[in-house]
Formats: structure tokens, C-alpha cells, sequence
């Protein structure tokens, strides 16, 4: 059941508004939390560690998105071994779990979601000019719109050049924000700021369920 007008929403990791933006525009209020300062973020913002601020103010919310540090479920572990990054999808599920409000928690292909409580998203289902895996773990049920053929190339080198002649884009490493509007619907991040999103299509998407299920109290139980 909704206990706010608008329902209120919590961005947790929410890096620059890639996500929370998406939920804005399905009709939440939004949120965010990230550990590191984000200027460019547009909603209202609080630097602080996500799990904390979770425990202490996640019943002040009718839904929770999270989007942990991807970088160990990434080939970034594999080139440098010498490095550690932050595994925190277990100990935020378990945070969300132990809320018991409706929760979806973002992450790339190789992240240790849940397999039976997730669905893919990809650029190509929303018109965007990148693919973009993600996964999309939930306990309200999502569905995914259906999967187009990858029909244009994707060009990871000589990416400006390629752009112009019509390839989609990785958005990765060296990107420029000239691909944000087109690839990812986004057009207030830089370069290295788009490399950390996910395009507001997938939130916008999932925000929508989000909201029916908050509305009927469909909340599954694990």
C-alpha cells in the first residue's frame, strides 16, 4: 500500500540519476544515497554509506532501488587482480529483504542476483542506440518487454567515427557524452559519469510495475 503522494522511492548507489530519473518519471518521488559526491544528481541527494542509511530510514520509503558496485562482477577483477572491490549484493538484499517493502536491485550479467526473481533489460527494447545488458532482480514479479534482434554493430574502438555512421555504442571507458541522448537518454552526465548509468528507460519500465504492485500490496513473499 502506498503511504505517500507521490510514493516515495529510495536511489540507493545512485552515482549521477540514471536510474532515479526513470523512476521520476513513472510518478515516484526520488531519493538518492551514494557514498562518493554526485553533483550532477537531480533529485534530493545524501552522501552516506547505502546499507546504513537504508536501515535507519528505509521504512520512510514505499519502494527501494539499489544498484551495488558492479566493478567485481566485471572483467575489471580479472585484469586487476591486485585490487578489491566491494561485494555488496548479498548483504543489500539481505538489508532489503529484513525491510520488507517492494525492492528491485540492478547489477550487470555476471552479478550474483537471483536468477528466478530476475529479468534482462536492453537498450534495443526502448530504441536506444546501445545495448546495454542489465539484470533486474525483484520481489514483486517483473516482466521484461520482448528482445529484439541485435541487428546494428557495436563499436568499441573508434567509437566517434563509428557513431556517425549509424553503429550503436559500448558505453564504456573513454566514451564521450556526445552518445548520452541517443544510447542512453541521458544528457547532463559526463563521459565517465554515463559509463557508471543505466539508461532511464529500464527504471521508467520498471518503475510502472513497481507502482502496481505497490497499489494491489502485491509484495511476494521470499
Amino acid at each position: 500500500m502506498i503511504t505517500h503522494n507521490p510514493p516515495r522511492l529510495l536511489d540507493l548507489c545512485c552515482c549521477a540519476g540514471g536510474a532515479g530519473t526513470g523512476y521520476r518519471r513513472a510518478g515516484f518521488e526520488v531519493v538518492g544515497v551514494d557514498i562518493v559526491a554526485q553533483p550532477r544528481y537531480p533529485f534530493t541527494f545524501h552522501r552516506a554509506d547505502a546499507i546504513e542509511f537504508l536501515t535507519a530510514h528505509g521504512h520512510e520509503f514505499d519502494a527501494v532501488h539499489a544498484s551495488p558496485p558492479c566493478q567485481e562482477y566485471t572483467p575489471l577483477h580479472a585484469l586487476h587482480p591486485e585490487k578489491t572491490y566491494p561485494d555488496l549484493v548479498a548483504a543489500t538484499r539481505d538489508a532489503l529483504e529484513a525491510l520488507g517493502k517492494p525492492y528491485v536491485i540492478e547489477n550487470v550479467m555476471s552479478a550474483p542476483l537471483r536468477k528466478d526473481r530476475s529479468i534482462t533489460l536492453c537498450g534495443g527494447m526502448f530504441g536506444l542506440r546501445t545495448y546495454r545488458h542489465r539484470r533486474f532482480e525483484s520481489n514483486i514479479g517483473l516482466r521484461a518487454p520482448s528482445h529484439p534482434a541485435h541487428v546494428a554493430r557495436t563499436a568499441t574502438s573508434r567509437r566517434r567515427e563509428r557513431w556517425a555512421q549509424g553503429w550503436h555504442i559500448s558505453v564504456t571507458g573513454d566514451v564521450g557524452r556526445y552518445v548520452g541522448p541517443e544510447a542512453m537518454g541521458i544528457d547532463w552526465m559526463t563521459g565517465d559519469e554515463l559509463c557508471q548509468a543505466i539508461p532511464p528507460a529500464y527504471t521508467h519500465h520498471i518503475g510502472r510495475q513497481l507502482l502496481t504492485a505497490i497499489n494491489r500490496d502485491a509484495v511476494e513473499v521470499a
